[in-house]
């Protein structure tokens, strides 16, 4: 079936459907402007200092970034979380939650990426569950207590060296604070946040174990294929599911379910057409 056939049949499944589920990966970002880091060349890309002297993102994304040399740690981080506020979620994601407010569907939402788009976006935080953790949310490095803060000042790096010129501080203990997300290697993360969004997702699921779910999977590919792990593993929960697969580069899907080779928003933008018309 070529494009326009599957985007009709994605259509059919979304006018009969009860429950909607979208998990998106750094796709979903790519179309806001975002970059996906997508392997050390996409990071370098992004980041042509990092490729200068050598360092990659799995050199970045350790404890040790934070409790030996903070203004390293930060200056990465931080340049994503200004990159993240500074950028507006794109049109799809209104277009997802007209779609929901006009049909009145139950849904959740479930994302690798850790910029806080779809609460952003005007997703309830209860109806969003972020498998890595959010950018916007800092703990202490030790940790010295289970407390999660929001991350609520600018940070200022000089982007000649990519270093953090005010490094975060945890409220409680004064020491070094770092990000909300689980890095490599990581035995301090505090997953009490993250563990109440994965109730709240394992709830939707057992709600609608027998209902018409419809899966609509954004951007998610197999390089980093956690979001690929979650639409695959919903089986285990839920009955009736038809999963709406949508990348341009590896959207390959068995039938029944429907392959969109295209970008999020170009499918999202498409299929609204007909399904609101």
């Amino acid at each position: 079936m070529n494009l326009q056939d599957n985007i009709k049949t994605s259509i059919e499944f979304l006018k009969n459907a009860e429950a909607l589920l979208v998990t998106a990966g750094a796709g979903m970002g790519v179309d806001s402007g975002l970059p996906d880091f997508r392997g050390k060349q996409g990071f370098w890309t992004a980041y042509p200092l990092y490729e200068k002297i050598g360092i990659d993102m799995y050199e970045i994304a350790r404890p040790a970034s934070f409790t030996e040399d903070p203004q390293f740690g930060w200056g990465f981080y931080g340049h994503r979380f200004n990159l993240y506020q500074s950028t507006t979620p794109h049109q799809g994601f209104q277009l997802l939650l007209k779609w929901i407010d006009r049909l009145g569907w139950d849904y959740f939402t479930a994302t690798s990426n850790v910029d806080g788009h779809f609460e952003k976006a005007g997703f309830p935080p209860e109806r969003v569950y972020e498998i890595h953790g959010s950018i916007n949310h800092i703990q202490c490095v030790k940790p010295c207590c289970q407390t999660i803060w929001d991350l609520d000042q600018v940070i200022e790096i000089d982007e000649s060296t990519m270093r953090c010129v005010n490094v975060p501080v945890c409220p409680n203990c004064g020491g070094t604070a770092r990000p909300s997300i689980p890095l490599y290697g990581d035995w301090h993360f505090v997953g009490t946040r993250l563990e109440g969004q994965r109730r709240n997702f394992l709830n939707f699921l057992e709600r609608n174990r027998n209902s018409a779910l419809v899966i609509i999977e954004i951007g998610a590919g197999t390089t980093m294929p956690v979001v690929r792990n979650v639409t695959g593993s919903i089986y285990r929960y839920c009955k009736n599911i038809n999963i709406i697969r949508i990348n341009p580069l590896e959207s390959e899907i068995d039938s029944p379910h429907i392959s969109l080779k295209c970008s999020g928003l170009e499918a999202l933008k498409r299929i609204s057409e007909g399904l609101l018309s």
